[in-house]
């Protein structure tokens, strides 16, 4: 609800400052026209600004109590390749793509609000990231070819996640860092569920290949 609000406010305030921008535009005069001109198409800039944030923001959901966000299974293809197949609740989507190595990590945007909207119960908001593999061996781990798959989301030319990093916008309360789920072993057949608290990104096995995979690496 908070990150369907934010989108609404930023629309809002987007409008706003388009119709400032028109009504400054349109104005006469020659050299203040110029001058307003100038203020008018910045303030267009800022209005497209707001509108993207927004809707940016609309793909953040909101951490509530521990939640299962998806499943994940693994089809071994060859020595240390496997094909994943990553089946997300939200909204029943799968993406199949392969991962390299002997374990693998799921990874998620996170951003913290600041301590005042806490307290009035906003949730911290999350985007699933990427799947990545890796090698058991530090040497292949240094030397042999990696994986990483992004999963697609829809991208809008304004990433509010990247501009609170680069803005150090946690000097406000506003933190974006990324969760990650702790590297398990991949096996044939193996399916693992993932889920996500205000402590981070859980995955659990889901299945008893999945169990047995996780017995031989403790």
């Amino acid at each position: 609800m908070f990150y369907t609000f934010l989108t609404a406010v930023c629309m809002v305030a987007g409008l706003g400052v388009a119709l400032l921008a028109v009504r400054v535009l349109l104005r006469g005069g020659w050299f203040w026209g110029w001058l307003r001109g100038m203020l008018g198409l910045a303030c267009l800039v800022f209005a497209v600004a707001f509108a993207l944030a927004g809707l940016d923001m609309l793909s953040y959901k909101a951490i509530v109590a521990e939640k299962s966000l998806a499943v994940i299974k693994f089809t071994q293809v060859g020595p240390q390749r496997f094909s994943a197949s990553l089946v997300l609740n939200d909204d029943a989507s799968e993406h199949v793509f392969p991962v390299l190595g002997d374990q693998w990590q799921l990874d998620a945007r996170v951003i913290k609000w600041p301590n005042a909207l806490a307290s009035l119960g906003v949730k911290p908001g999350y985007r699933l990231e990427r799947v990545s593999g890796r090698y058991f061996s530090l040497e292949q781990e240094l030397n042999a070819e990696r994986s990483v798959y992004q999963l697609p989301q829809r991208t809008f030319g304004v990433d509010v996640w990247r501009a609170a990093q680069s803005l150090s916008l946690e000097n406000w309360g506003i933190d974006a860092t990324y969760g990650s789920a702790t590297y398990l072993p991949m096996a044939d057949g193996a399916e693992f569920e993932v889920s996500l608290s205000r402590t981070g990104l859980l995955a659990r096995p889901f299945n008893n290949s999945a169990e047995n995979a996780v017995g031989r690496w403790e």
